[in-house]
């Protein structure tokens, strides 16, 4: 029986958070703000959202896969971002689907492709629904919405030992590919916050960057090649180690957000199970002398599994917010041989910093103790505050960029300087801001910004949320930075994607997608207008 999902806040509706995780939670960020409590407001119940009447009428060939039930409707029209739950919590749904498709094999999607162009219907294609950008959202504009999921296209099809890769269908949630292979020595170990509630896909259709902070990082490093279903018929691309034969086929789909077809499958590489770990945290005297050993060890080639710099008092518990230390999360692992050597010298670039390393004595499980563990099982249930800040008025998010090394500092302390004032500007308080890196590359980090306050109470909670994180955005573009490093672009990025983006670019996607979608519709407004 399928686990039933929260359709107002990310997870599971079978899960929470503990009261012991709650509590000093609430009374740090009350203290912080001089606060002796929050009024909590409890969370919606589906019966307390009223949705429109669904325009469309489902065909008797069509009903055993077509639902219009309430629950499956309100379900299927956000995404988890914060402004997501807000809404909820407004209990503010204008625009769900109408309906929602669950496939089971390629003709069925066809078949429902069919029904939408005869109806006039927009169609969304929906893996796991764990967009933050409001890619699955229905816009007001659409006349009828079909939401398309592919939760039913969910096994590991083949694996190939001998070049190390499989053939998997798109709606396949991250654990159940890892469970597939659990009888192999492989594994895909593509791993993100959203992994539990999010499919192959999807991650191929936003261009996903993995837990991996080098090397292995985006899922464009996994894509063997694809096959997707689009309303001029079906297509597949040849699977290969790497080819110079043209524009690449793969990149076309590999970020496209469902606006050319739906991914039915993909072959991806995988990788032998690690066997040899090391790891170690290393604290530095600030944020920026941390940076400073991160691009080192970037350019060194020594390709860290993790190699992630955070602000101390973000990352570790009981950290005071006048605290500048910054902390390094630095591990190794290899199917092949030890790793003393990498790890060695990471270190000794490390010190040459002035950081000071906290190893294990247990390296194997290192990531899961100390400063790295602390960070880990803080990372891991970070989504499931998000509706709980929202029941108390706090105010919390992120937003993600990148930007080279010789231009990280000034872009760092302009972007967090705007961020505070706009925080300040909307609230009528100070806030907090706080910066990290997720992923690095030998010419720069992805730098991924948290910020936090309290909202208004006199002011509308969401047009407060809404105006600082578009600032924020913004601003990342206008400083020469990416709208998005790897969380898509979906209807919110859009604005500060097409400043970013050449409009001769423009031109030639929309050109693919006259090919591919002649009638547009395909989730339009995403990247492009048709």
């Amino acid at each position: 029986m399928r686990r039933q999902k929260k359709f107002y806040a990310w997870g599971y509706a079978d899960e929470d958070l503990t009261p012991e995780e709650i509590r000093p939670w609430e009374a740090e960020i009350a203290g912080r703000y001089g606060l002796s409590g929050f009024d909590v407001k409890p969370p919606p119940k589906a019966d307390e959202i009223v949705l429109r009447k669904s325009r469309v009428e489902v065909p008797a060939a069509l009903q055993s896969m077509v639902r219009t039930d309430h629950l499956t409707r309100l379900e299927h029209s956000y995404g988890k971002a914060g402004f997501d739950t807000i809404r909820m919590f407004m209990r503010s749904v204008p625009n769900p689907p109408d309906a929602v498709a669950f496939p089971e094999n390629e003709q069925d999607i066809v078949t429902v492709l069919d029904w939408c162009d005869r109806i006039g219907a927009k169609a969304i294609p929906y893996g796991g629904g764990s967009s933050v950008v409001k890619g699955i959202e229905p816009a007001a504009t659409f006349d009828r919405v079909v939401t398309i999921s592919t939760r039913h296209m969910d096994k590991v099809l083949e694996v190939d030992a001998v070049s190390q890769a499989a053939r998997i269908q798109g709606g396949i949630y991250g654990p159940a590919i890892e469970d597939a292979l659990r009888d192999t020595p492989f594994t895909m170990r593509h791993y993100m916050q959203a992994y539990r509630c999010s499919t192959l896909g999807g991650w191929i259709a936003t261009r996903s960057g993995g837990h991996y902070a080098t090397l292995y990082t985006h899922i464009d490093d996994f894509v063997e090649s694809t096959r997707v279903v689009t309303p001029e018929g079906t297509l597949e691309t040849r699977r290969l180690p790497g080819s110079g034969a043209g524009p690449s086929p793969d990149r076309m789909f590999i970020g496209s957000e469902g606006i050319l077809g739906i991914i039915t499958e993909a072959w991806v590489r995988l990788r032998k199970k690690p066997t040899f770990r090391a790891s170690a945290s290393v604290r530095f005297r600030d944020f920026h002398t941390g940076a400073d050993a991160v691009r080192d060890i970037t350019q060194a080639g020594l390709y860290p599994a993790n190699c992630r710099l955070l602000e101390a008092r973000e990352a570790l518990p009981g950290i005071p917010w006048s605290n500048e230390e910054a902390v390094l999360v630095l591990a190794f692992e290899s199917p092949d041989h030890p790793l003393d050597a990498w790890m060695k010298r990471a270190l000794e670039i490390c010190a040459a910093h002035g950081g000071v390393a906290d190893r294990s004595d247990d390296d194997e499980n290192a990531h899961r103790s100390g400063a790295a563990g602390a960070w880990r099982n803080k990372f891991i249930r970070a989504p499931h505050y998000g509706e709980h800040a929202v029941a108390r008025g706090i105010l919390s998010s992120t937003f993600e960029t990148s930007m080279t090394w010789e231009r990280t500092r000034d872009f760092h302390a302009k972007i967090t300087k705007l961020t505070k004032e706009t925080i300040k500007a909307v609230t009528g308080r100070e806030g907090t801001v706080t910066c990290r890196f997720t992923h690095v590359y030998p010419d720069g980090p992805c730098l991924y910004f948290t910020f936090g306050g309290l909202f208004d109470p006199k002011k509308d909670a969401l047009e407060q949320f809404m105006e600082i994180l578009s600032t924020c955005t913004a601003a990342t573009v206008e400083h020469g930075g990416t709208t998005t490093h790897h969380h898509a672009v979906g209807r919110f990025h859009r604005p500060f994607y097409d400043r970013q983006r050449p409009e001769l670019f423009a031109r030639a996607l929309r050109g693919a997608k006259r090919e591919l979608d002649p009638k547009g519709m395909m989730n339009p407004g995403v990247l492009i207008d048709p």
